[in-house]
């Protein structure tokens, strides 16, 4: 409900700044110029998010996910260990880090949604440090096929959208690697008396 109040005021002061100025004019022209660029990179986003969508539902089919997430199992149980006491739980995290790894996080929303329902049982409205974790690795993943920026390039036009992989490999990682350890030391903090 708040966003509608922003948007609504973005729109109120960029018609009261056009009037004033005398340039309501061109504010109604650069409305629709990006409300039609809008429309064009969400169409053409939508046939590659299809794509990786079916390639993902592939890899489900054939069992590729599964293994993945197993392949995940044994470093989530060391980050994870009482997630890992639940196999659903445990499934929906390894899920969600291999849907993250592979740049589909439309479809790791759901996963990860799912796994921090079960991991907030018991919490008593309060996350818990593995449940924090959860939301870092999460919100930080390490993406070896960003399939989501790249369909943002190639609808912006660039001609080599996966040309940025050494670049995603090395910011996710640092990114993961410093919201783990920010993790640690404040957890470790707050259990101090």
């Amino acid at each position: 409900m708040e966003i509608a109040w922003v948007w609504t005021g973005m729109v109120t002061l960029s018609l009261a700044f056009g009037l004033l100025s005398g340039n309501l004019d061109a504010v109604a022209a650069a409305a629709l110029e990006g409300a039609g660029s809008a429309i064009e990179l969400s169409l053409s986003m939508a046939g590659v998010l299809c794509l990786w969508s079916g390639v993902m539902e592939i890899m489900n089919a054939c069992g590729l996910s599964a293994g993945l997430a197993r392949l995940f199992r044994p470093a989530l149980r060391w980050l994870l260990p009482e997630a890992s006491r639940d196999p659903e739980t445990l499934a929906a995290v390894s899920a969600n880090v291999s849907a993250n790894l592979l740049g589909l996080g439309n479809a790791a929303t759901p996963l990860g949604i799912r796994a921090a329902r079960r991991m907030a049982k018991g919490c008593g409205g309060t996350a818990s440090d593995e449940l924090c974790r959860l939301v870092v690795l999460n919100t930080a993943s390490i993406q070896l096929v960003p399939a989501t920026i790249a369909s943002v390039r190639a609808a912006a036009g660039c001609g080599t959208p996966f040309d940025i992989l050494p670049s995603v490999w090395l910011a996710s990682a640092l990114s993961v690697t410093a919201g783990l350890l920010a993790g640690w030391i404040f957890s470790r903090g707050r259990a101090r008396p």
